[in-house]
């Protein structure tokens, strides 16, 4: 499961940097300012949460058995909902994409109280 976790976090980095670079270079001079901001926080957060995989396969390591493998996947739900919708908000313009990305703040909160309590316990 580890292992699992640590390539998950590794291409979610890969990935954050890609659409950091595509963002600076590809969109700059497509989306307006607003729209550019709401882009470059679904990366930033991608990228947190990438490392928060890794820390995770760690986590597991340590502690196996533990709530630690139900915070992978809530990092996972919460990068594909959270930087996901933002994304798709910020180059289709659509407005309701924006109800859906407090759901991935949401699943990385759970991850974190998971991940905490998976290293209180162990």
């Amino acid at each position: 499961m580890e292992k699992f976790f640590f390539v998950c976090g590794a291409v979610s980095a890969f990935i954050g940097v890609a659409a950091g670079a595509f963002g600076a270079h590809g969109l700059k001079q497509r989306l307006d300012a607003d729209m550019m901001a709401v882009f470059e926080v679904g990366v930033r957060y991608q990228m947190y949460h990438a490392f928060a995989l890794i820390a995770t396969a760690w986590a597991i390591s340590r502690w196996p058995g533990s709530l630690a493998s139900s915070a992978g996947y809530l990092f996972i739900a919460g990068t594909v909902v959270f930087s996901g919708s933002l994304y798709l908000l910020s180059l289709s313009g659509i407005r309701w994409l924006g109800a859906i990305t407090p759901l991935g703040g949401l699943a990385w909160l759970a991850a974190w109280a998971c991940l905490a309590w998976a290293v209180l316990k162990g």
